[in-house]
């Protein structure tokens, strides 16, 4: 079934710098719909990046756009960032076969996920012929080495940040050998979450062996504050988004292969 697409042209909050935003839905799969945030440098692109929020990576977006949860995740919130550095970014919602519950349980790692982005992914193609590249933070770490491996010849590239490494979910438990693009993991040295702990994190790293290079990045600083695995804590780079944003960018841009 070719991909249904739907815009609403959004303009987004004084937070986003005035940048225009829009409402994008493709349809992957049938009778489901597929939405997400889109936003767009001022001039060509270097690349599209697609965000996937941690925890349930349910956004809940609104017929205008509007967010209805999730504006604090530190991929959400940082979104106008990465598109400062010169990318294309989509930030994607649940599907609405999963608006409830959002991406709970196993979705994210199960071929319907793969394939609800691989028209994302081609979305993002047809705006601009760049590299795509998938960045997940917490449980959407999960989303993105899953599509990565499902979709790999769609996917130029993964940056992964306080990746589950314990328990449900666990990056170390996917078959990450079939991993064939570059790959950024960034960790926050203190993050106390129990699932993304630095100490946890080599087993994924070694897992990486397919990899064209990979990379882990361990920052420090900034607050922390509240829950441990919520985004105000270490675990969501809270104080130091500019310095993580800048530096994964800078990454990506010296690993573009398109």
């Amino acid at each position: 079934m070719r991909p249904v697409l739907v815009g609403l042209v959004l303009m987004a909050s004084a937070s986003l710098a005035a940048a225009a935003e829009t409402l994008e839905s493709v349809s992957p799969r049938d009778g489901v719909s597929q939405r997400f945030l889109l936003l767009k440098p001022e001039g060509p692109p270097l690349a599209s990046l697609i965000l996937f929020t941690g925890g349930d990576g349910n956004l809940k977006l609104s017929d205008d756009g509007r967010l209805g949860s999730g504006a604090g995740n530190f991929l959400v919130r940082t979104r106008a960032r990465w598109v400062a550095q010169g990318f294309t970014v989509a930030v994607v919602d649940a599907p609405s076969d999963h608006a409830a519950e959002g991406l709970a349980g196993d979705f994210r790692g199960t071929p319907a996920h793969a394939q609800d982005m691989a028209a994302v992914i081609d979305f993002l193609r047809r705006q601009a012929d760049v590299p795509v590249w998938l960045v997940g933070t917490s449980r959407g770490t999960t989303s993105a080495a899953s599509v990565a491996i499902k979709q790999r010849d769609k996917v130029d590239g993964l940056v992964l940040t306080s990746s589950i490494d314990h328990g449900r979910g666990n990056l170390a438990d996917f078959n990450l050998q079939r991993v064939t693009q570059p790959v950024l993991l960034v960790q926050h040295q203190r993050d106390e979450c129990q699932e993304s702990r630095l100490d946890n994190l080599q087993p994924v790293v070694d897992k990486l062996t397919a990899a064209q290079a990979k990379e882990l990045i361990v920052v420090d600083g900034g607050n922390n504050r509240g829950d441990p695995c919520q985004p105000w804590a270490w675990h969501g780079y809270n104080g130091i988004e500019d310095q993580v944003v800048s530096r994964a960018s800078a990454w990506i841009k010296g690993h573009l292969s398109r």
